[in-house]
């Protein structure tokens, strides 16, 4: 049997291209097997199935022969070939082919995506820089004001007072946009909270001062970004008629708030698991700080091209992301994509920052044989479910069908990589008082 050529180049850093040469007794092989399965299957008239001769199959299906032939060829000596060499590849390939021709070899190539070689460099014995973060009252304070606001009833003014910053004001409104009325623009009974900057900027303003039964002209500039490009930068005019406000009233914070939850017995056990559970997020926070300081200098001292392909998938995880966030937000689904569609450019940078950091992390892995094994995912699970009071199996299967153990496998061995990371590092430490003073930075 003839051996079949394979030449392997390097058209980039992150793109490769394997080209073949396969002899015609390969491809002939593959061709007759081709035709002995059309054979079985043909229905021609005059001949019964399995019978009819190789020149009226030709005939009849040549071009999809041929097709099906050169398929199975490129195949199987693309994956063969991937397989032996150990190379992954990122990206569909690009195939380059000839058409098959009597007693010549089949000649084809494929170009594809893979990740870039380099060795990573600075990682260790690091000059780092770690925040201890403190929690102070005026955390706990607005901790507290968080879970008050959890349980605030709405009750309606009933005075002549006029709208101020805070008030939940019920509207009808109309936009007027070039002497036209759009339905986008008129609402009834809308409820908006002043102050939520959750509509055009400076339409809540000018709502500020009306009273109840009140109608109101204003006019409103949308923003140049605004995702549907006919508005952008244009003056629009609204009509609004105020119905009702009404205002958010907290509950004391005393023994008899405690009534909200089952698994306090006093108000002081209460302010216990508060101050707990923010110590615990002013150690996350300190510790996703100072991961991304290692991150930062990583991308620093490692230069290499991301893998476009990589890029382009990362940008549809945050475009998808963002997209998901807009609609839980109020955004109507329609007009996130779109937002989130012409915003594409916009995430490449931050998505290449993510690639890159990544492929840091998965070469000091590899340089430094840190892994995790099934069992240690499983741990882990088991650690959630206790900590947060779910069942196991339940969650375990969660994972399994959604794919979800490899993610949590490439998760805790970055955690690894950056516990390995900090091990050699020279740290320095302060304190930062307070958890707003310190959020965690991008």
């Amino acid at each position: 049997m003839s051996q079949v050529d394979v030449k392997l180049e390097d058209i980039s850093s992150v793109k490769k291209k394997i080209s073949f040469e396969i002899p015609w007794d390969e491809v002939k092989a593959e061709l007759d097997s081709v035709y002995r399965e059309v054979g079985k299957k043909a229905k021609i008239k005059g001949f019964r199935p399995g019978k009819v001769p190789r020149k009226v199959l030709e005939n009849y299906f040549r071009e999809e022969a041929e097709s099906e032939t050169i398929n199975n060829l490129i195949n199987k000596y693309y994956w063969q070939t991937l397989d032996e060499k150990e190379i992954t590849a990122l990206s569909r390939p690009e195939i380059n082919q000839e058409d098959l021709k009597e007693n010549s070899s089949f000649i084809f190539s494929a170009s594809f995506e893979t990740e870039p070689e380099f060795e990573p460099q600075g990682y260790q014995e690091m000059d780092l820089h770690r925040e201890k973060i403190i929690v102070t009252e005026n955390d706990i304070k607005k901790k507290i004001d968080e879970l008050r606001n959890m349980f605030a009833t709405m009750e309606e003014i009933s005075d002549e007072r006029p709208v101020k910053k805070g008030d939940f004001v019920m509207i009808d409104f109309q936009g007027t946009f070039q002497g036209e009325q759009p339905d986008g623009m008129k609402a009834e009974n809308f409820f908006l909270e002043i102050g939520s900057q959750k509509f055009i900027p400076g339409f809540e303003e000018q709502i500020t001062g009306m009273k109840k039964d009140e109608t109101r002209q204003i006019k409103v500039t949308f923003p140049e970004d605004y995702h549907e490009k006919k508005y952008a930068s244009q003056e629009v005019i609204f009509d609004v008629a105020l119905k009702n406000i009404k205002e958010k009233k907290l509950p004391n914070f005393d023994e008899s708030f405690i009534k909200n939850f089952e698994k306090y017995d006093s108000l002081e056990d209460l302010k216990n698991e508060i101050n707990k559970a923010l110590e615990e997020e002013a150690a996350r926070n300190s510790e996703a700080n100072l991961q991304n300081n290692i991150t930062e200098s990583l991308l620093e001292k490692n230069e290499f091209e991301a893998p476009p392909s990589l890029v382009e998938r990362q940008i549809f995880y945050m475009m998808a992301d963002m997209q998901r966030r807009m609609v839980a937000g109020g955004m109507d689904e329609k007009s996130a994509s779109e937002l989130c569609f012409n915003m594409h450019d916009q995430f490449k940078e931050e998505a290449e920052k993510q690639v890159k950091s990544f492929l840091i992390l998965k070469k000091i892995a590899e340089k430094q044989s840190i892994t995790v094994g099934d069992t240690e995912a499983d741990e882990h699970i088991r650690e959630l479910t206790a900590k947060y009071g779910k069942d196991y199996e339940l969650i375990k299967k969660a994972y399994e069908n959604e794919d979800r153990i490899e993610n949590l496998k490439t998760e805790l061995r970055q955690k690894k990589v950056f516990d390995f990371i900090v091990q050699s590092a020279n740290i320095k430490e302060t304190e930062k008082q307070g958890l707003a003073a310190a959020e965690v930075k991008k």
